[in-house]
């Protein structure tokens, strides 16, 4: 969640005025910051995770789902609620357990949508091996307590986005009609959006700032009895109540695409986020950095999102949609006109991809640079006067490109350096897919790096392996020293590739080819694949054509290793990839096995962690699905499904009742192929075997 604040919202116009003081008074408090805290060292190693649900509306007796829209009572109820303020408390699970943790209470955010829950740890998470196995009790928990403070047929569940959101018809309780004067949408109200003055400001000023509505267009999926070309039915041409209902008129709607119109079918999207302290800035640099090429990895493993205001998409994940849907970039900026008002052409949504790389490794080659990047040289300038060095003055010099878009009126009296609000008006308003966080004003806490990518999964299971598993590649990252760099257009290029429909098995992605640049290799015991893991040392810097340092892999190849998926690829697919040039590639997991191995970790615990690898490892094998696989499979076996890409309400209906009897039985402790033994009678979870494995 974004910066939070109370007062006068300045409508655009206003806004537009002050954007330039805020950016100047924003860099002075970065240099505030910067000051105090770059000499940090010794911050202890925490982590921290972030889920976001959705709040549905379901009963069994009811042919509808709906989204509830009472965050504000449910949060109220959550925070009346005595016993969870009591440091220590930990309520029961529904399975009668109580969860052994070193945790307090869980915490609950507001999110964009007043669907929309987000929960953190009462406290970081942190470096000990057994915090990890707490993780997912405590996911249990913070859903558990959630579900508590909500009317009985109220359910928070982690689907990535409503299936119908948007869609003609009824679809929130309560009702309000589309079209309000801050979103302009014709298929959402802006009673959808978080009531606080943060939100419909923000979703009002990106619309006014680019001169027109958000234009979110996704590809639809083509099945056998989809018409082609095909035109969104859910589209209207005929308003003429706001001057943006000309674009629908002016082609914003374009054939065999979903059309969506507001930054609720962006921002109204779950994901799972994790935040990661460092000891110290250079360490913080460093993860930030080798962290940025897994992001489209990670999003691809994790796809979640192949259903779009009632119909089947052509792609898997949210990331895009998202990016557009807050997409504040005038014509000027896109370059579909000359610049005359504006100052550059903006290649990038300000909720995008990484632009930078920010460490001053020696191993950071010129080369991996974007030599596109744009950014405020007066700025950059300012910070180098301030002390900063080149390359982290030019990652900020370029988030300052961007407007400040929600500005209150009561922050422009006096500039505080005891604050960072004007800084974080910027800086939290930069949506990359890895965030650098330098302290607070205070330096209460440390240099962070918040890793965004992954899509949210359906089970606490699912969210529990995913987080350990980065919190482990941090560890081997560190350990190991390794190096993960490419271009970053290519880690660009990923971020593409990994919203194609199964791309975690049908496409491949630029990867480096050595993360340890030694020629010595050692077997590591217990790898579990039988790959070779190079023996770690620093590198020179490193010499000879960029292009030779990275190749196209797939993620079972990136995930499990070249060995492993040699081994679970078929004959066709292998004679496709004898490209390879016999670098076998060791494979991330069986790296954090080899990690694991030289430390000393129990037995209880290893065979814990051990679960959670075994299910990404067979999520990048595609022994087990993904979430958009699975979605996909339950919409087309569905009776009442046409073949036509059109998700009905029924189909939506089956679809998260299926999600929250799996979240029923996960929170009573219940093993998952119960309801899969089920499925075969007409009255389980189809297919769920195909998604969660015997794991659980």
């Amino acid at each position: 969640m974004g910066l939070l604040a109370l007062g006068t919202a300045l409508d655009w116009p206003d806004a537009k005025k002050q954007a330039h003081l805020v950016r100047s008074w924003g860099i002075k408090q970065l240099l505030e910051i910067w000051n105090k805290a770059k000499g940090k060292e010794r911050d202890a190693m925490l982590w921290g995770d972030e889920v976001e649900y959705l709040v549905v509306k379901y009963s069994k007796d009811k042919p509808e789902v709906l989204l509830s829209l009472r965050q504000a009572d449910i949060l109220q109820a959550l925070a009346s609620d005595k016993s969870l303020s009591k440091e220590g408390c930990v309520p029961p699970l529904p399975d009668g357990s109580r969860p052994q943790s070193s945790q307090p209470p869980p915490v609950f955010h507001p999110e964009f949508g007043r669907f929309m829950l987000e929960a953190t740890p009462g406290k970081p998470w942190g470096i000990e091996f057994k915090e990890l196995l707490e993780v997912e009790p405590n996911m249990k928990l913070r859903r558990c307590i959630a579900k508590d403070h909500m009317l009985p047929n109220e359910y928070p569940i982690t689907l990535t986005t409503f299936p119908r959101l948007g869609s003609p018809g009824v679809f929130t309780d309560p009702f309000y009609p589309v079209s309000g004067p801050r979103l302009r949408s014709q298929f959402v109200p802006d009673e959808i959006a978080n009531p606080h003055i943060r939100f419909p400001t923000l979703a009002a000023n990106i619309r006014s700032r680019r001169g027109r509505k958000v234009q979110v267009n996704v590809p639809v999926f083509k099945d056998e009895k989809t018409p082609w070309p095909w035109r969104d039915p859910t589209v209207n041409y005929d308003p003429h109540q706001w001057p943006e209902d000309d674009d629908v008129r002016n082609g914003a709607a374009p054939d065999n695409f979903i059309h969506m119109d507001a930054m609720a079918f962006g921002m109204g999207s779950c994901c799972l986020q994790i935040t990661f302290q460092a000891k110290n800035l250079t360490e913080g640099r460093q993860l930030y950095d080798q962290l940025s090429p897994l992001g489209p990895i990670m999003l691809a493993l994790t796809a979640a999102t192949p259903v779009y205001k009632g119909f089947l998409a052509d792609t898997d994940v949210r990331w895009n949609q998202i990016s557009k849907a807050v997409d504040d970039r005038t014509a000027e900026e896109l370059g579909e006109k000359p610049l005359v008002n504006d100052r550059w052409r903006i290649p990038k949504s300000r909720y995008a991809s990484n632009s930078t790389y920010i460490s001053e490794d020696p191993r950071l080659r010129p080369e991996y640079l974007d030599p596109d990047l744009v950014i405020d040289e007066s700025i950059k300038q300012q910070l180098l006067d301030g002390g900063m060095d080149d390359r982290l003055a030019t990652h900020f010099a370029h988030l300052f490109i961007r407007d400040p878009i929600v500005i209150f009126n009561e922050d422009l009296k006096e500039l505080d350096l005891n604050k960072t609000d004007h800084f974080e008006n910027i800086q939290s308003t930069n949506w990359q897919h890895m965030r650098f966080k330098p302290p607070p004003a205070d330096n209460s806490i440390g240099w962070r790096v918040e890793f965004r990518p992954m899509e949210i999964q359906i089970t606490d299971f699912e969210n529990a392996a995913f987080s350990v598993f980065m919190v482990l590649v941090t560890r081997v990252i560190l350990s190991f020293d390794l190096n993960f760099y490419i271009p970053i257009k290519k880690v660009d290029e990923n971020m593409e590739t990994a919203h194609a429909r199964d791309a975690v098995l049908t496409r491949k992605f630029y990867f480096r080819r050595n993360l340890f640049p030694t020629t010595r290799a050692s077997r590591s015991p217990g790898s579990g694949s039988g790959t070779s893991t190079p023996v770690p040392s620093r590198p020179p810097t490193p010499t000879g054509p960029v292009e030779a340092e990275y190749r196209l892999m797939s993620i079972n190849e990136i995930i499990n290793g070249t060995a492993y998926a040699r081994d679970t690829t078929s004959e066709e697919q292998l004679r496709e990839e004898e490209d390879t040039e016999g670098d076998d590639f060791p494979g991330l997991i069986p790296l954090v096995e080899s990690y694991l191995d030289s430390v000393n970790v129990d037995v209880a615990t290893r065979c814990q962690l051990a679960t959670y690898l075994d299910l990404i490892r067979k999520r990048a094998s595609g022994e087990l699905w993904t979430a958009a696989r699975w979605i996909r499979h339950f919409v087309a076996r569905h009776p009442a499904y046409g073949q036509d890409s059109a998700v009905g309400e029924g189909v939506a209906r089956d679809l998260v009742e299926a999600v929250v009897r799996v979240g029923q039985c996960e929170a009573r402790g219940e093993r998952f192929g119960g309801l899969s033994v089920c499925a075969a009678e007409g009255g389980g979870v189809p297919m769920l075997g195909r998604l969660l494995g015997g794991f659980r």
